[in-house]
């Protein structure tokens, strides 16, 4: 009997959602936004639309963005992107507490998502279609939490507390191993060090079992200089020398 990938996977979500909307976390973090709860049908969608298995490439992103996946549901979800290229566009809730500099306002948002405009930009201009580019790849995040201070500045996960870190971290160690069982990519791409990291953790506990190849692509962030120049030459380049995209 053929798997349910898209099914199994939305379980595995629903049951990191469980996980992880427990947890508390200390100041600094005064907002925590959860996409996977909030804008689930839009999440569901994306799973429906462009999960498969096997895949080439797992792309594997640190946590949502306040101006793409916190509006859209979707990994570095840049509004057009999600909503023309994918043809996701479904009614977005909020969640139950909104940080008043970083209101959901889902696909009316206004505000650019800059790593996913990169990002998505890139396999547009390479692939074409979402349908081709989906075909045979994946991109997936991390960590499903936004972490927000009192100013609205983001705190990424690798700046929690050590406890925090620790329970946080077992989830979502959990649910990317889940996800490359499911998907079975032949290689596992971190969308910058950290990702790259927890990938890495996750592999090795992978013992006895046929593991893909890990690699690591530049961070799409204007906050990083490098990715400013010329970002998708660089990424390119690291895919394409290590077999990831043919030549």
């Amino acid at each position: 009997m053929r798997r349910d990938i898209t099914s199994e996977l939305w379980q595995h979500t629903t049951d990191l959602c469980r996980r992880v909307d427990r947890m508390r976390f200390s100041s600094p973090v005064t907002q925590v936004y959860n996409p996977l709860d909030y804008a689930a049908a839009a999440y569901r969608a994306y799973l429906r639309r462009f999960a498969r298995s096997p895949i080439r490439v797992l792309f594997v992103g640190m946590n949502p963005g306040p101006w793409g996946m916190a509006q859209t549901g979707v990994p570095f979800g840049e509004i057009g992107a999600v909503r023309d290229w994918m043809g996701i566009n479904v009614p977005i809730e909020r969640p139950p507490v909104e940080h008043p500099k970083r209101p959901v306002d889902g696909f009316n948002c206004v505000r650019s998502e800059v790593s996913g405009r990169r990002l998505w930009g890139l396999m547009q201009q390479r692939f074409g279609s979402a349908e081709r580019f989906f075909s045979r790849q994946f991109v997936a995040n991390y960590c499903p939490l936004l972490f927000m201070e009192e100013s609205g500045r983001n705190r990424t996960p690798d700046k929690l507390t050590r406890a925090e870190r620790d329970a946080l971290f077992g989830a979502c160690d959990d649910y990317l191993d889940q996800t490359i069982e499911l998907l079975q990519p032949e290689f596992v791409v971190g969308v910058g060090g950290f990702a790259r990291a927890r990938i890495d953790a996750v592999l090795a506990q992978r013992s006895g079992i046929s593991a893909p190849s890990a690699l690591t692509v530049l961070h799409p962030s204007p906050a990083n200089p490098r990715a400013n120049r010329d970002w998708n030459a660089e990424v390119t380049s690291v895919l394409e020398a290590a077999g990831a995209w043919p030549q």
